[in-house]
């Protein structure tokens, strides 16, 4: 199973834009301070918006419904005071599940050796969607096996990217101490 997150290591990502980003900047230092990472945060909906917010411990430990309730406290708390969200909302605070999405350039090394589905900005190599096993990464690039062979992608150029849920993610996962 993947290791626990580098605290130590620049931490390139992409977990929010928007206004989820601006209300990311606000939480961070708690969640933090907890020993929680966002892996990714969506702000959605014009009537009664909705805050999701996936977490993982930075200790590599599972997230339990104790560790989800803690960090809704905590972000409601922090958001009542700063109100960035105007009206009423609703939070909901969630495990990133088995086949997360990979939002930082740590996730693509963390999860080396399986399979992910990748998808770009602008076209590489004539194509934007890409599938494969992950082999890490080498400075700003993300390194995968593909269908067609090895290929290289800037992690600016990744919009979007996730595990792919398979016998052998599952059966990591379902190892002891994963």
């Amino acid at each position: 199973m993947p290791q626990a997150l580098l605290e130590d290591e620049p931490l390139l990502a992409k977990t929010s834009e928007g206004r989820a980003a601006e209300v990311e900047r606000l939480i961070v230092p708690s969640l933090t301070a907890m020993g929680y990472a966002i892996v990714r945060m969506l702000l959605a909906g014009d009537q009664r918006p909705k805050l999701q917010i996936m977490i993982e411990r930075t200790d590599g430990a599972g997230i339990t419904v104790d560790d989800c309730a803690a960090v809704s406290r905590a972000v409601a708390a922090i958001l009542d005071v700063e109100d960035p969200i105007r009206g009423s909302y609703v939070l909901e605070v969630s495990s990133p599940g088995i086949d997360r999405p990979l939002t930082r350039l740590d996730d693509f090394r963390r999860f080396a050796g399986f399979e992910a589905r990748i998808e770009t900005v602008m076209p590489q190599s004539g194509r934007r969607r890409f599938r494969g096993r992950l082999r890490g990464v080498a400075g700003d690039r993300v390194l995968v096996d593909g269908e067609d062979g090895p290929v290289e992608l800037r992690f600016a150029e990744i919009a979007k990217a996730k595990l792919l849920l398979t016998d052998e993610l599952v059966a990591a996962h379902s190892r002891p101490g994963a």
